[in-house]
C-alpha cells in the first residue's frame, strides 16, 4: 500500500508509540486522522503544533456515541478510510495498582477491559463502512505479549490479569475481523513487548522496580534490552505494506515471549 494522500486514523497519538507512528506514516505522505480527548489538552496542543494540516478530532473512544460521532465526522471531510491504527490501551500495572480488590482499584479490572478491547471494537465497527469505501484498506490492532504469559515470570509486575485477558481478546477480534473484511480490508495484529514508554522506561510502573527487577526483565528478553517507539513504528508501516498479509500477527518483543529457557546441550544419545 503507497500511503501517499491515503486517509489514516491512527489512535493514541497523544503519546509514546502513537505518537511514533503518527510521525512514520504522516513521513510517508499519509493524511491522518487523529483523535484527541479533553483528559490532555497539553496533549492536544502538542498535537495541533507537530501534526499541523492533519485533522484532529475530540473523542472519547470508550463511549459508543462519541465514537459514533467521530466516524460521522470523519465521513463529512474525507469519502473514505484507507488505514485503521487501532493503539488504545490502559494497563493496569500490578507494581502501581496492587490487587484489584483494594477499595480505589475496583473499577479498574473495567477501565482495561473498556480502553484495551471494547474501544478498538467500537472504532473499528463504526469506521467500517468508511474501509469499505476503500478499493484496498487494511487495520493494524496493536496488542500486547500480556496475551501471552500473563500476569506470570517477570511480567508479573507489569502486567495485571485485566490487561493480559483483555489482550488475549484481541487476537479473536483480529481473526474475526479478517474474515470479515476480505478481500479488500486487510487485518492483522502487531503484538508489543516491553517498550520504551510503554512497559518500559519512561513508564511509572518502570520506575518503580528495583533495579534487580529491571535486569530480570532485561535477561528475560533475548535482544536484552527494551523496544523503541520507532522500531513498533517502522513494523505498522510493514504491515501496512505486506498486502498478502491478513489475521496473522506479528511479534515485536525482542524475544520476551522466548526468554527463561536455554538451549541443552544435545545428549550423546544411546546406542541402537
Amino acid at each position: 500500500m503507497n500511503l501517499s494522500e491515503k486517509n489514516v486514523l491512527v489512535l493514541g497519538a497523544s503519546r509514546g508509540i502513537g505518537r511514533a507512528i503518527a510521525r512514520r506514516l504522516a513521513a510517508a505522505g499519509a493524511r491522518l486522522i487523529l483523535p484527541w480527548i479533553d483528559d490532555w489538552p497539553e496533549a492536544a496542543a502538542e498535537l495541533r503544533q507537530e501534526f499541523a494540516g492533519q485533522l484532529l478530532l475530540k473523542s472519547d473512544l470508550r463511549e459508543p456515541d462519541s465514537v459514533a460521532a467521530l466516524a460521522r465526522q470523519i465521513a463529512e471531510r474525507v469519502p473514505c478510510l484507507h488505514v485503521l491504527v487501532n493503539n488504545i490501551e490502559r494497563g493496569g500495572m500490578p507494581v502501581v495498582h496492587g490487587s484489584y480488590f483494594r477499595p480505589e482499584n475496583r473499577s479498574q479490572w473495567q477501565l482495561e477491559l473498556e480502553t484495551t478491547l471494547h474501544a478498538k471494537q467500537l472504532v473499528f465497527e463504526q469506521c467500517l463502512p468508511l474501509l469499505r469505501r476503500a478499493e484496498q484498506a487494511a487495520v493494524v490492532n496493536i496488542s500486547s505479549v500480556a496475551a501471552v504469559v500473563g500476569r506470570s515470570g517477570p511480567a508479573g509486575l507489569l502486567f495485571s490479569d485485566g490487561y493480559s485477558a483483555a489482550n488475549r481478546g484481541i487476537n479473536s477480534l483480529t481473526e474475526t475481523w479478517a474474515r470479515l473484511g476480505a478481500p479488500s480490508i486487510r487485518v492483522n495484529e502487531l503484538m508489543l513487548g516491553l517498550f520504551e514508554q510503554r512497559h518500559g522506561p519512561g513508564t511509572r510502573g518502570w520506575s518503580l522496580l528495583h533495579a534487580a527487577e529491571q535486569e530480570r526483565l532485561l535477561r528475560h528478553t533475548l535482544l536484552q534490552r527494551t523496544g523503541k517507539a520507532e522500531e513498533a513504528a517502522e513494523a505498522v508501516l510493514f504491515l501496512l505494506q505486506a498486502e498478502f498479509m491478513t489475521g496473522a500477527v506479528l511479534r515485536l518483543d525482542g524475544g520476551f515471549v522466548l526468554g527463561g529457557d536455554d538451549v541443552p546441550e544435545m545428549p550423546e544419545g544411546q546406542p541402537l
